[in-house]
């Protein structure tokens, strides 16, 4: 039997006091993963738990969570059955909680929207076009970074995050701006940049590194950040030797 401490709460109900809530699991009649667990405690023991949950393969990033003082997808987060210690797992850290585990996402949902995360060209295409050509070299480049699920893992463990939620826009969206700055098909590539620039956008990632170390699909934001960060720099110092030309 394992033990389960889970973070229960219900900010509608005034008299519903946030808490955990232990579970007791024989391990061997319960699944692999953390979200096996999760899923035999409401279908057996507490129909009322919540929690998100769709794909089961660490694809789509809905059940993100802390497990044991970190964050993980609870699908591909496996259960060490040889540890007898409980387990506790809550929701997102420094995120408006719904219920239980279920996080309010849609700030950033929003602050990912607003990189606008799709190819944008200025050339029309010719006639008989059907693709924008793109050589095996530049579409290694983006390799490690269009594999983020949006889990919220990382953006949620940034200390920078904790601090200016409203303006910065933390390391999962800026790691998908990234991938649009360098994307060789996508023709907006200083506009990108010059939309990055202020406000705590860009400037109030420290390096501090809490975003690669909790990657639960094994991405590097921290450096995705570092080379954006130079190239917003080069872009600002272009765009200042072309007015003092002017």
């Amino acid at each position: 039997m394992k033990r389960f401490d889970i973070y229960r709460a219900n900010p509608n109900d005034p008299a519903d006091r946030p808490k955990y809530v232990s579970y007791y699991i024989d391990m061997n009649k319960c699944g692999p993963m953390f979200l096996d667990a999760l899923i035999k405690i409401k279908d057996e023991i507490d129909p009322t738990l919540s929690f998100r949950r769709s794909c089961r393969e660490g694809i789509c990033g809905s059940c993100a969570m802390n497990i044991d003082g970190r964050h993980h997808l609870a699908c591909i987060c496996p259960i060490n059955k040889e540890n007898t210690e409980k387990s506790q797992i809550s929701p997102l850290m420094f995120m408006f909680v719904l219920k239980d585990l279920v996080v309010d996402m849609s700030h950033f949902y929003a602050q990912y929207k607003s990189i606008e995360p799709y190819l944008k060209r200025k050339t029309p295409k010719t006639e008989g076009q059907r693709e924008y050509y793109q050589s095996e070299e530049d579409r290694k480049l983006l390799d490690g970074l269009y594999e983020c699920v949006l889990c919220a893992c990382c953006q949620s463990t940034c200390p920078s995050y904790w601090w200016h939620p409203q303006d910065y826009l933390g390391p999962a969206v800026l790691m998908q701006a990234y991938r649009w700055v360098i994307d060789s098909r996508d023709e907006y590539t200083d506009e990108r940049l010059e939309k990055l620039g202020g406000d705590m956008k860009l400037g109030e990632c420290y390096q501090i590194g809490m975003c690669s170390l909790t990657c639960p699909k094994g991405l590097d934001p921290r450096r995705a950040l570092e080379h954006l960060k130079h190239l917003y720099v080069e872009y600002k110092h272009r765009k200042e030797a072309e007015l003092t030309t002017i």
